[in-house]
């Protein structure tokens, strides 16, 4: 459930929640708790990492140290999954929306309740109370489950703390650490030296990469014209704020830390160009990153995200390659559809269930892998064939059982990979054929449902001008007949001529 902790992020959180009181007895008050019914059981992974979890004592005292926890989880259960971001976006700015026209509105309303409108006015402000109540609604539900997150990672923390304090009065010896502190010390006398012959000297590029730096320091957003910094390979959790201060840099690395967000600030680097934040633990992007208007190159792969900024396609109109593979996102901001210079688009190994209608302005695309979304991916829009630039495309291990009726379109596409898919359009042995056979194949098709759209068109307008005509007819003998009737019916003097005797 959305409720539930993730066990790959929270793993002692998640395995003492799976042992909370079930609603069945234990039958001997010393024993272990029974497992929660809604929970599966936890794998044997994180006792064999911890083994003192499996102690009664320690379990018992873990489960009291995260009542907050089990009770938020119990409230989300009730209240529903969270909205996701493109839903919470559109809920703030139509909540704004409606605020400001209550606010330029409420003189307007007294006076009309003086001319006699009152009650129109009531009905239109009653209409806009429920809409304002469901945003405000939208946007409570998020909070919730922002806070709820926070509240997870400090519960997860909180529990490692007892477990430490267990091994430590057990007299479990866990390392020193003294040759890993000596390497700090000399990674942090290095980087210190780095930084001054920087602000010292004019430097456009710094590398810092694979040093096992845990931190950078504030003062490197000092640097005045820094063009690339690599922080790659490190063991960064958080870049400083002071990032900021670098306005000339156009290429930053921080690939293969151990990251969680990135900071507001980034969104102030104007001139980036290329951003590498790829093998990190982002689950989130912050929207003013957005506002990294000169962006080329975005590679954000292997996170844990779940979507992409609701604006990302308005604000980075600029962008020519974008890779987000191995996250989790399910679906693209409609947004996206105005990347119109995006060229390559790699978001294989994700949860994607269908593509925007909007998608389809992407002219200019070239590459792209929709691969191994598995059971998520069923269908593709039937506007697939308007991306004429397409060269390459990757749509193996999906769920696709027809390629769109517009597929015939893609001129440009030269290499096609369809496999591990239930197609049952085209077929197998035209798919074996290759990626000519399967366009050839796809426009001969798209062809007979035109032509044959177009019959049953002139078959219907023939059955509709017949039925005119008919009805025409029918109509004007309708008449004739009724004039006639009208005529032997009426009382109009009889002529005397032909009344007269033989």
């Amino acid at each position: 459930m959305a409720a539930d902790p993730n066990p790959n992020k929270f793993p002692v959180l998640s395995y003492v929640l799976a042992r909370l009181p079930s609603f069945t007895k234990s039958s001997s008050p010393s024993s272990v708790p029974a497992f929660d019914v809604e929970q599966p059981p936890s794998s044997i992974e994180i006792v064999t990492q911890m083994p003192h979890l499996a102690h009664p004592s320690v379990l018992a005292s873990m489960t009291k140290a995260i009542t907050d926890v089990a009770q938020t989880r119990s409230i989300l259960r009730t209240l529903g999954p969270r909205p996701d971001h493109e839903n919470v976006d559109k809920a703030r700015a139509k909540l704004s929306e409606i605020e400001g026209i209550l606010s330029e509105s409420f003189n307007d309303i007294a006076i009309n309740e003086t001319a006699g409108k009152g009650e129109e006015d009531k009905k239109r402000k009653g209409e806009m109370g429920k809409d304002k109540t469901w945003c405000e609604s939208i946007l409570k539900l998020d909070e919730v489950h922002d806070s709820y997150e926070k509240l997870l990672k400090e519960a997860e923390e909180r529990l490692v703390r007892i477990y430490e304090s267990v091994e430590k009065d057990g007299e479990v010896v866990v390392g020193d650490g003294d040759e890993e502190s000596v390497v700090a010390v000399e990674v942090n006398e290095e980087v210190v030296r780095i930084l001054k012959h920087a602000l010292d000297n004019t430097v456009e590029r710094v590398d810092l990469s694979g040093r096992k730096l845990r931190l950078i320091p504030e003062e490197f957003g000092r640097i005045q014209g820094l063009l690339v910094l690599d922080l790659s390979n490190n063991q960064l959790q958080a870049i400083p704020d002071s990032i900021a201060g670098l306005h000339d840099l156009t290429e930053l690395n921080v690939s293969g830390n151990l990251l969680e967000t990135l900071p507001d600030s980034i969104g102030l680097l104007s001139k980036l160009k290329i951003l590498n934040v790829s093998t990190n633990k982002l689950t989130t992007l912050p929207d003013s990153f957005c506002r990294c208007w000169s962006l080329i190159i975005l590679d954000v792969s292997f996170n844990r995200l779940t979507y992409l900024p609701t604006n990302i396609g308005f604000e980075l109109v600029t962008l020519e390659k974008l890779m987000i593979q191995y996250n989790k996102i399910r679906s693209f901001p409609s947004s996206i559809g105005e990347m119109r210079s995006l060229t390559y688009l790699d978001a294989h190994f994700n949860e994607l269930h269908t593509l925007p209608d909007s998608f389809c302005l992407l002219t200019n695309l070239e590459y792209l892998n929709l691969s191994s979304n598995f059971s998520d991916l069923s269908e593709l829009p039937n506007s697939f064939g308007d991306l004429i630039a397409l060269q390459e495309l990757d749509l193996s291990n999906n769920q696709l059982h027809a390629l769109p009726d517009t597929f015939g379109s893609l001129e440009s596409l030269v290499k096609l990979n369809v496999g591990q898919n239930p197609l049952v359009v085209p077929p197998e042995e035209v798919v074996k054929e290759g990626v000519e056979a399967v366009k050839m194949y796809m426009g001969k098709r798209r062809i007979s449902m035109l032509e044959e759209e177009e019959r049953r068109k002139i078959e219907e307008e023939i059955e509709e001008a017949n039925a005119g005509w008919l009805t025409r007819t029918t109509s004007k003998l309708k008449t004739y007949v009724t004039d006639v009737s009208e005529y032997l019916g009426s009382g109009s003097p009889r002529d005397a001529y032909l009344e007269q005797k033989l």
